[in-house]
């Protein structure tokens, strides 16, 4: 009942190599040329066939011969001796020192040897050079020594015994490199008392059949990382958008995470408790001396905006010292002193790091999608409309939230929070309207509208999980079982 289950489960061509293997004992090769079956169709039948147990397998091993490069060289040229000849007879002779200029190595040397030896040249000495000479016998010999017709039919000699002047040959032709013994290591089936049933059976020729309702195994495609996705999807809309990306380094000196962006240098968020530093290399390169300038004018006096500034001594070798990016406004304060266009929508999906407390909703390294826009008539409500965007369209929240909050670097200053369906309401990022102070100071006119969102939070709401780790999450029932973000 067993092998009868087996045979009518048999593919067509286990059934072909299998009948093929039935009329003798066959490598994959033969089968293939016997049946007209792809060699690698006849390899996974075989294989199949053998965990069936309807055949048995036995490795050979056989040594072939095979020509080398030097060798398929001769075989298209003709050997160097032979090459000899043919140019003496173009030139009736030929000088030592010439032949070196039709020769590679040693070649002349092997070609001369080989061609006194069977007496086709003459060497003679003329005046001050060395000729050398047809002796004419070279057609009436050169059937004898031909090695090129012992070459093309090389293969021929597998599995028979050579006569002596054959095995000469073969030691000569090793030695030149012209040939080289290879061992080759295939399969020979045979079939087992299983598989001779089989064939015999009355099933055998029976058409394969398919039980439709048996369960089909789970196929899990390759596909991006989830968040990757998210993460791309984001960036293609925002570039839909007409944003442009901004440069994103994980390292920035303290002048754009926090100088450009008006916050002194004894703010506490600058202290080892809140920020990471790097401890080499320690300092970084800042732009051109007059944004320097421009930017210490506004910490000290307000610069030339209406501020009055925060009224200390600021230094460069503070704003000097490198760090890893605290927030996404860093990337901003960036482009903001590298005379960004006006009117103009920056935007950029950056690594940000923080000492924090892991939780489900914060880490200490993380993704901020930061943003700002500038122009004449910009005002607050189009910020909060472009939040209100992002939490809904972005990342699918249905209830959004805003708080008055405070940043050094916008005034007014907002804070989004959306309710994520477990977890409550959730801060998704900060927003405001850059302060005079920074934009008057670096010579931009208008008003910009920026904000830094926690892109991370944002795909936990998209992605639907509970827990802000998760997004890194090795978990392959998870990877493999969350849908695909298409948008």
């Amino acid at each position: 009942m067993e092998l009868k289950k087996t045979v009518l489960a048999l593919s067509e061509i286990e059934k072909t190599s299998l009948s093929a293997i039935g009329k003798g004992k066959k490598d994959a090769e033969t089968i293939s040329k016997d049946t007209s079956l792809q060699i690698d169709s006849v390899r996974r039948a075989v294989e199949w066939l053998e965990a069936k147990k309807l055949i048995n397998s036995k490795a050979l091993t056989e040594k072939k011969i095979v020509l080398t490069k030097k060798g398929k060289e001769a075989e298209e040229k003709g050997l160097p001796e032979e090459q000899l000849i043919k140019l003496i007879n173009e030139k009736k002779s030929v000088s030592l020192n010439e032949l070196k200029n039709y020769f590679e190595g040693n070649e002349v040397n092997i070609a001369l040897g080989k061609a006194k030896r069977n007496a086709w040249i003459l060497i003679i000495k003329k005046e001050n050079e060395t000729m050398i000479e047809a002796t004419g016998v070279y057609e009436e010999t050169k059937e004898k020594n031909n090695l090129i017709e012992f070459m093309k039919k090389i293969n021929s000699f597998k599995g028979k015994e050579l006569n002596e002047e054959e095995k000469e040959n073969m030691k000569e032709l090793i030695e030149r490199g012209l040939i080289e013994l290879k061992e080759e290591t295939s399969k020979e089936y045979s079939l087992t008392s299983e598989g001779t049933q089989a064939l015999e059976s009355k099933e055998f020729n029976q058409k394969r059949k398919f039980n439709i309702h048996e369960p089909a195994p789970e196929i899990f495609i390759g596909k991006k990382q989830p968040y990757i996705q998210f993460l791309n999807s984001i960036r293609r809309k925002l570039v839909e958008l007409g944003f442009e990306e901004m440069n994103s380094p994980l390292i920035v000196p303290e002048f754009y995470n926090f100088d450009v962006l008006f916050q002194p240098q004894n703010h506490p968020a600058r202290t080892w408790t809140d920020t990471y530093q790097l401890l080499n290399p320690k300092k970084g390169t800042l732009p051109a001396k007059e944004k320097i300038k421009a930017i210490k004018n506004a910490h000290e006096s307000g610069g030339v905006s209406a501020s009055n500034g925060w009224g200390y001594t600021w230094m460069e070798e503070i704003a000097e010292r490198l760090m890893p990016a605290a927030h996404g406004t860093a990337h901003s304060a960036r482009t903001l002193t590298n005379n960004p266009k006006n009117p103009a929508k920056y935007f950029a999906i950056a690594r940000c790091f923080r000492p924090d407390v892991l939780d489900a909703t914060h880490l200490i390294e993380f993704n901020q999608t930061e943003g700002f826009i500038l122009g004449e008539e910009l005002n607050f409500r189009h910020l909060l409309s472009t939040l209100k965007d992002f939490a809904v369209e972005i990342a699918g929240a249905e209830k959004v939230k805003f708080f008055p909050d405070y940043y050094p670097f916008t005034e007014p200053s907002v804070q989004l929070s959306a309710k994520h369906p477990d977890l409550g309401w959730v801060e998704l990022g900060g927003a405001g309207m850059f302060r005079p102070e920074i934009l008057e100071n670096l010579g931009i006119k208008g008003q910009a509208i920026a904000w830094g969102i926690g892109i991370d939070r944002l795909a936990m709401f998209k992605l639907g999980i509970k827990d802000i780790r998760y997004l890194f999450s090795n978990d392959l029932n998870w990877l493999r079982k969350t849908p695909l973000v298409i948008e």
